[in-house]
């Protein structure tokens, strides 16, 4: 065969890149802002980043006011949350009930000017195939129920 562009190239080297190609399409995923889907026909598993804050030196604030950070993972269950199967199953039964956990306090919506608390959670990662990136706090009616319907992923501060 002569040399050029009529070059066949091993079945080996074609499988090895093509084995590539949800590895790309997943980071693509990761790293596009405001991403809401992973790519069709990707498995992205249920892997979450829970950071919880609350005052300087408060249980959930740390010495140095950084927080405390959990690792959330379902499907398999795991990661460094502190129950972290009753996390996902509250994940779960929101899910089956048609709902967003993560959606945000409905614009115009009025809430009660109730202070729950100045604890604040920012929730990073991948959930039922979508990014999520959403912040919790306790600053009205509105929000303080938002934050219990996410018990036990967020600690119940009742």
């Amino acid at each position: 065969m002569s040399s050029g562009s009529g070059r066949r190239r091993p079945a080996s080297s074609f499988l090895a890149a093509l084995s590539l190609v949800p590895v790309a399409l997943a980071g693509l995923a990761a790293a596009a802002p405001g991403a809401s889907a992973a790519a069709p026909g990707v498995f992205v598993p249920d892997a979450l980043t829970v950071v919880v804050s609350g005052p300087s030196g408060s249980r959930l604030g740390g010495p140095d006011g950084s927080g405390t950070t959990y690792e959330l993972r379902c499907a398999p269950v795991g990661g460094t949350h502190p129950d972290a199967a009753a996390a996902c199953d509250r994940l779960e039964s929101i899910r089956l009930d048609g709902g967003d956990p993560f959606a945000p306090v409905p614009a115009g919506r009025l809430c009660t000017q109730i202070y729950g608390g100045p604890e604040t959670a920012h929730v990073t990662g991948f959930w039922n195939g979508r990014a999520v990136d959403a912040t919790f706090d306790r600053a009205n009616g509105c929000e303080i129920a938002r934050w219990r319907r996410l018990v036990p992923v967020l600690p119940d501060m009742a």
